[in-house]
């Protein structure tokens, strides 16, 4: 019998990704999607995934959904407790244990308020083996830790009933595969950003570092997960070792800024494409419309760097796609294409 997969989130950058990925890799896979609104080619491009109408409040429809599926794929607004609380709800209603896998994101282990390495090289990379307990214990005001927790405790109460494994990627970069949003966060803010300032920008000396992930490589990532849970678990840590980063390199602001700047003057986004270093107040003064505290810190100046050692171990994850310095240009021109 196919395995049933349910997936949320599929005309975003990542979720449409996930969704693409699944239905070409496995046209066996019997897969529904939560849709809001409907892309006008989703039917001629997905003819055989079935279109559950509804949004994230939709509690009766995610659950009913995820009480009829083998495994969820839970994209999109990591944060929306509603909307998996619905989603475990329904996997709970199923005879036979079913599986999760929720997006959170690398954002989880920064300090916002931290200033210490504001702009600077932070020594201590996270590894989602041995800083697992560290993680599981982050404070409250970590981004993502409302779901995560409420994952957690899922796991100490049914993880005999769900089988779950949270998906942390770093910042991503690349086209997307969906049909809605195919663009990465990071590069239209920084373009928005540096068109304000007038040049590509860092702040103290920029040696602070990211992890990065190409979608590509990200998909690669996310398949290998979707079938273990197709095959039942397929050899792969769930459940209270279920915690997946998936960065494949790391790049400093003050690297994306060196490239981005010349790119950007070319494309007429700024004038001057020598990169500029800016003060604490302008840094804090960025991406006011963003309804995150401290976002501007965590996006251009903190650091956040992880490494994928959980599935190094389990598949030997690594990337193969292009770096993320080599494929910025072609990022930036696709979102001064879209403006």
């Amino acid at each position: 019998m196919a395995p049933k997969i349910f997936v949320t989130g599929g005309t975003g950058y990542i979720g449409g990704s996930v969704l693409h990925t699944i239905v070409t890799s496995h046209p066996d896979y019997e897969v529904s999607v939560l849709l809001r609104n409907i892309p006008d080619a989703f039917s001629s491009t997905y003819p055989n995934v079935k279109i559950i109408k509804g949004d994230y409040d939709s509690f009766d429809v995610l659950a009913d959904a995820a009480s009829k599926a083998n495994l969820v794929v839970h994209n999109g607004n990591s944060d929306h407790e509603p909307s998996l609380n619905a989603i475990i709800a329904g996997l709970l209603r199923r005879s036979t244990p079913g599986f999760l896998m929720h997006l959170s994101g690398t954002a989880v282990v920064v300090d916002l308020h931290a200033e210490k390495y504001l702009g600077k090289a932070e020594p201590k990379i996270w590894s989602d083996t041995s800083n697992l307990a560290d993680i599981w214990a982050l404070p409250d005001t970590a981004p993502h830790r409302n779901t995560e927790k409420i994952l957690n405790e899922t796991v100490a109460k049914h993880g005999d009933k769900i089988n779950i494994a949270i998906m942390c990627p770093p910042d991503i970069y690349g086209r997307g595969k969906g049909l809605a949003k195919t663009w990465s966060a990071y590069v239209p803010m920084f373009i928005d950003e540096a068109k304000k300032l007038g040049a590509a920008f860092y702040y103290g000396d920029g040696s602070n570092f990211k992890s990065w992930v190409h979608i590509e490589d990200l998909m690669h990532w996310y398949l290998k997960v979707v079938e273990a849970a197709a095959s039942g678990g397929g050899g792969l840590d769930w459940g209270k070792d279920g915690y997946y980063f998936a960065g494949t390199q790391e790049v400093s602001q003050l690297d994306i800024a060196k490239v981005a700047g010349p790119v950007l003057k070319k494309h007429g986004v700024i004038q001057n494409g020598e990169p500029q270093q800016i003060s604490l107040s302008t840094l804090d003064s960025m991406l006011q419309a963003v309804p995150y505290p401290k976002i501007s810190r965590y996006m251009f100046a903190l650091n956040s760097r992880t490494r994928p050692e959980r599935a190094q171990k389990l598949w030997g994850y690594k990337g193969s796609a292009p770096g993320l310095l080599e494929v910025l240009e072609q990022d930036i021109a696709d979102s001064v294409e879209k403006k």
